[in-house]
């Protein structure tokens, strides 16, 4: 491995360095986008509970903020339980912006390493192939066997970057999916608290008109 590293030049460590970092994205979003994480099981049916039973008081809210995703933007939906059930939409959907930004953190580094890493390994292949015709054109072509050892030599920095994007490019597209998967099933948990809160008979009715004033 450390011989294949050397053959490929200077260019391999740029290379050595986004597999580290695309490593290191992969196993942090792996653990923060878990289920039980981001979407306790039951979470939801417990707070349609305490919002049935009017057990709402600040202390729970707080501590249902602090949860999980799906516990704050529940808690956002609870602290406007009394305004119109289109403040609460607007709440929710409001803190739920900011929770998909926070799911999707370090996405968009990870699908920059998957798009660079070919370009990356390309342009090392590229500098071995201008460093060997170089040395063509000075010494001329020598042992044909030493030509193609240094051509294979070349191509280790494709064949690396490759190895790079390919498992990054697969992440990518995994946690995204998931992150998709995760916002309509909070969605859903957010118009079931919102059903609760302001059953949709009462969300049709229509607003008691305002009071005419007398005309002086």
């Amino acid at each position: 491995m450390l011989e294949l590293v050397k053959a490929g030049g200077w260019p391999m460590i740029p290379l050595l360095l986004l597999s580290l970092v695309a490593l290191a994205i992969i196993v942090e979003r792996a653990w923060t986008l878990r289920r039980a994480a981001v979407m306790p099981p039951g979470l939801g049916k417990e707070v349609r509970a305490w919002a049935s039973r009017g057990k709402l008081d600040p202390s729970h809210i707080e501590s249902l903020r602090r949860t999980s995703p799906l516990g704050e933007l529940l808690a956002a939906a609870l602290d406007v339980r009394n305004g119109t059930r289109e403040q609460m939409r607007e709440r929710v959907e409001d803190v739920g912006r900011h929770l998909v930004h926070r799911m999707e953190r370090f996405l968009n580094t990870l699908g920059t390493i998957a798009a660079a890493g070919p370009l990356l390994g390309l342009f090392g292949t590229v500098v071995g192939m201008i460093q060997m015709f170089l040395v063509i054109g000075d010494q001329g072509i020598g042992d044909v066997n030493q030509l193609a050892g240094g051509i294979g030599k070349a191509l280790v920095c494709t064949a690396t970057g490759m190895i790079v994007a390919i498992p990054a490019l697969m992440a990518h597209r995994w946690f995204r999916g998931r992150v998709g998967e995760y916002i309509v099933s909070m969605e859903h948990e957010a118009i079931q608290l919102l059903d609760t809160i302001d059953p949709p008979a009462r969300a049709a009715r229509p607003a008691r008109p305002a009071p005419v004033k007398a005309r002086a």
